[in-house]
């Protein structure tokens, strides 16, 4: 453990480059995914009719309560259903999940194909946190 210190104190500037080269990465990788957007940015996309909702949780969930106007396809059918999205393609999909355990890779998939993707933070408890409205089939 003690070479571990004297490396780091001998080291330093190297270190400190792979720390940055580590966070630079790390921000790629998230805005590849899609940035991720607050409810109130998303309100006034989708209010401005500048985006879509993409609701990636399984039909159940989305019966049980979704944002008005949503676009269901679960996460585990997005990659064969990804050209239903097309009609889409010159708006912002939001991606909405449960608590944005999938978003991201939806994100990525969507990115991929040339969608201008964001990300809701927090999913849809974040939505529910905030009691704002949601539509119940």
């Amino acid at each position: 453990m003690d070479d571990l210190f004297v490396f780091l104190s001998q080291e330093w500037m190297l270190v400190g480059i792979l720390v940055v080269l580590i966070y630079v990465y790390a921000w790629r990788e998230r805005l590849k995914n899609g940035q991720p957007i607050t409810t109130s940015e998303a309100t006034v996309l989708i209010n401005s009719d500048a985006a879509v909702w993409l609701d990636v949780r399984d039909s159940g969930e989305f019966k049980s309560g979704h944002m008005v106007d949503a676009v269901n396809i679960p996460f585990s059918k997005l990659s064969e259903q990804i050209d239903s999205l097309e009609k889409y393609r010159d708006k912002t999909l939001i991606v909405v999940d449960k608590m944005g355990q999938h978003a991201g890779s939806a994100g990525r998939q969507l990115g991929a194909k040339g969608f201008t993707v964001r990300r809701l933070s927090g999913g849809i408890s974040e939505w529910q946190n905030q009691s704002l409205p949601l539509v119940k089939k």
